[in-house]
């Protein structure tokens, strides 16, 4: 485990409804045991319904709507998996936007599993190596990137993994990566 401090670093978790739940919590508790401030950034104001693969876990409640949040205000965001998540994120319009500003930015995105569907969208992987959850291999070779089975891949500010059984080494290369930003 890193002991790399991230201490005044702000950190936007990008969710919605069917969320995985420990691809979101895991991250935070990395982010926020460095000394990071974690915010979870959603489509509408009051909680999200986070799952456990398809049944329903907790809720969390949402610090900001992302057609409220400016990017610029963080430095790194993170994009949790799940199915129904990363598929609601990709269609709306502000939640894409946000994405594609972090990456024009320059600043570190890390997805884990079905999280790069919104960067799929985004259209910023034409060119990138990235890893998923292996279903998402063929959306990301369409959308220009080289897909590879690699617990955690970064192609300079991006930082993908495949599931949770990656959490470890994605939260520690995210710490690590923004420690050093």
């Amino acid at each position: 485990m890193t002991t790399a401090s991230i201490k005044g670093k702000r950190v936007a978790f990008l969710a919605t409804d069917g969320v995985e739940e420990i691809e979101y919590t895991e991250p935070r508790k990395a982010v926020e045991t460095a000394g990071g401030r974690a915010e979870l950034i959603s489509l509408k104001d009051g909680e999200i319904q986070a799952v456990n693969h398809m049944d329903k876990a907790g809720t969390y409640r949402v610090e900001k709507t992302v057609r409220d949040a400016d990017p610029e205000q963080y430095d790194a965001l993170v994009l949790p998996g799940g199915v129904a998540n990363p598929d609601f994120l990709r269609a709306d319009a502000d939640a894409v936007r946000f994405v594609r500003d972090f990456v024009a930015a320059g600043k570190p995105v890390a997805a884990i599993c079905h999280g790069p569907w919104t960067l799929v969208e985004a259209g910023v992987v034409d060119g990138r190596t990235l890893t998923s959850w292996p279903s998402l291999r063929t959306d990301l070779v369409n959308a220009g990137a080289t897909w590879v089975d690699e617990q955690v891949f970064v192609d300079d500010t991006l930082i993908t993994s495949r599931n949770p059984d990656d959490l470890p080494a994605f939260c520690e290369t995210l710490v690590d990566r923004l420690a050093a930003a």
